[in-house]
């Protein structure tokens, strides 16, 4: 069996042991193994360090297509981190064995002993300091993230998969993450690892260690296999991508559940109070950092606007990080609600001029922003960032063929596709004549959503219709998701407005969806962009705007 393999090392650097004479330690965690995306298992695994060295234990089970049953695993290192033997109890699809292998200066002699049948006995040759890595277990990566805490980048270190071939682990660059947890702020790095062997293609992959080298994570792209310790793996852990040193975790009234945010302030302490700005995420999954691509659109963007000197509020959506609730339901209309709960909890904050709130959308959260905002005397101005100024249904339309087009189809091809979406568009909204589409019962079930009816049938320059607040309209030039009249469309449905207070529209070139820069501006293109920084001419304008817009409201 090909390993599916996860490491972590560094050369010189052994397994850390209690002093002499000091008392054992011993610590455990349950780790979730997800695979292709979907959870097939777990393994509990418990590391012991004396002073005369380390013991890694575990058990668990794998389901399919893994199929695997561990009994029990023990790998024993001695105090300087040099391997002592290994133990591995397990049936896989139901053919039960058991590995032993024991290390004896530079050869280690592994035995396989089957449930039926004679055991088979191999000798092999090991490398000094090896990592012990059997497959394709959780717990034999303890003892790589304990190297961790020293490893150098471009390091490399053996690795000895007993029965199998010997391999070498190069360490590659560690980044500092910040993983929030129920139970506090946990500071990890990531290392990125590449594996090789012989007559093999190299393997690369990312382990995650907490402070103190416990393991956290380890992640096989190439294999779409994911372990996780299990408060990682909770819906209520968020990747904290920004960060400031007196940001303020929130908790937001919502209708049945509480909404999950940050509160980001300006580093100097205040004369009174603040103007403050809420920000309403997209589309998706959205967190409070509105993570796209590796881009936190919302962590920059509540980061300069607290070094402006104001307030910012952001929020994991509902159902989505550490928010309650449930989205598989929602529609804008609800996630407006949630908005409106937001700008009703800055309007409590002491620290807050509740004359001078202003409500910020990005994407399909300006469409948010704008049924928030409609009506309601309590918002001093919106801003819209890369918002679509058509309805749900043609900017549906749009994408669908922009994508086709873009991938070279047959004119009839796109005339029968577009035909087909439109009339599921229309089945959507009114809930008649999906007996007359030939789609798959699973496909409609993904359309006939509550959410796509009223995506559908929102409708931008009718909605502003509503809205008497200054406005802010801010696309990037490059921006691919949205036709390129978009702030143009949006531009003219406020100037048809009555009694407004003027709408401010900014291009921004060289910008894309996400508001950073890039060559072409196609969504394919964003996971190849190595600046992620949103644009300093977007983020100078919004803020202006905001000065200006917010003070206009004393």
């Amino acid at each position: 069996m090909r390993a599916l393999v996860l490491i972590l090392a560094a050369v010189g650097a052994g397994l850390a042991a209690s002093p002499t004479g000091a008392a054992a330690q011993s610590t455990s965690a349950r780790f979730t193994i997800v695979l292709r995306g979907v959870t097939i298992g777990s393994e509990d695994v418990t590391v012991e360090r004396t002073a005369q060295g380390t013991t890694i234990s575990s058990i668990g089970r794998f389901g399919p297509p893994v199929d695997l049953i561990l009994r029990a695993l023990q790998i024993r290192y001695d105090a300087d981190g040099r391997p002592l033997g290994m133990t591995v109890d397990a049936s896989a699809r139901s053919i039960a064995s058991v590995m032993t292998t024991t290390v004896d200066g530079d050869a280690a002699t592994s035995t396989l002993t089957p449930a039926a049948g004679d055991p088979v006995s191999s000798r092999e040759p090991i490398a000094a300091g090896a990592v012990l890595l059997p497959n394709p277990f959780v717990a034999p990566y303890e003892a790589l993230a304990q190297r961790l805490r020293t490893a150098a980048d471009g390091s490399d270190i053996p690795v000895h998969q007993p029965g199998g071939a010997a391999m070498q682990a190069r360490v590659g660059a560690s980044t500092p993450q910040q993983i929030q947890t129920l139970d506090g702020l946990i500071r990890a790095r990531q290392t990125a690892i590449t594996f090789t062997a012989p007559n093999a293609a190299p393997i690369a992959l990312e382990v995650w260690a907490d402070d103190a080298g416990r393991l956290l994570r380890v992640k096989i792209p190439t294999q779409q296999l994911d372990y996780l310790r299990e408060d990682l793996a909770s819906v209520s852990a968020r990747l904290v991508t920004m960060s400031r040193p007196n940001d303020e975790d929130v908790r937001i009234d919502a209708n049945g559940f509480s909404l999950a945010g940050t509160l980001s302030k300006p580093s100097t302490a205040p004369g009174g109070p603040l103007p403050a700005v809420l920000l309403v995420s997209g589309a998706n999954q959205s967190d409070r950092d509105e993570v796209i691509a590796g881009v936190p659109i919302f962590g920059q963007i509540a980061e300069s606007l607290a070094n402006s000197g104001m307030l910012v509020l952001r929020y994991d959506k509902r159902g989505i990080g550490q928010s309650g609730g449930r989205a598989d339901a929602a529609t804008l209309t609800d996630f407006a609600e949630d908005a409106k709960a937001a700008l009703n909890f800055l309007r409590e904050r002491k620290d807050v001029d509740r004359r001078r709130i202003a409500i910020v959308g990005h994407s399909e959260g300006g469409w948010v922003a704008l049924l928030a905002a409609a009506g309601n005397g309590r918002v001093a101005a919106v801003g819209l960032l890369s918002t679509a100024g058509m309805s749900g249904a043609n900017l549906n339309l749009f994408q669908v063929e922009r994508t086709m087009n873009r991938s070279g189809r047959a004119d009839a091809d796109r005339q029968q596709t577009l035909a087909l979406q439109r009339q599921i568009q229309q089945a959507v909204i009114t809930g008649k004549g999906w007996e007359e589409i030939r789609v798959s019962s699973q496909q409609r079930r993904q359309a006939e959503t509550a959410y796509f009816q009223s995506f559908l049938t929102l409708d931008p320059p009718a909605l502003l219709r509503r809205v008497d607040q200054p406005l802010l309209i801010l696309q990037g030039e490059l921006d691919r998701q949205l036709p390129p009249d978009s702030a143009g469309a949006l531009e003219a449905a406020a100037a048809a407005r009555k009694n407004s207070r003027g709408a401010t529209v900014v291009r921004v070139p060289g910008v894309n969806h996400l508001l950073v820069p890039a060559r072409s501006g196609e969504v394919e293109e964003y996971g190849a962009l190595t600046d992620h920084t949103i644009s300093p001419v977007a983020a100078a304008a919004l803020i202006e705007w905001l000065k200006t817009a917010t003070t206009a409201q004393r």
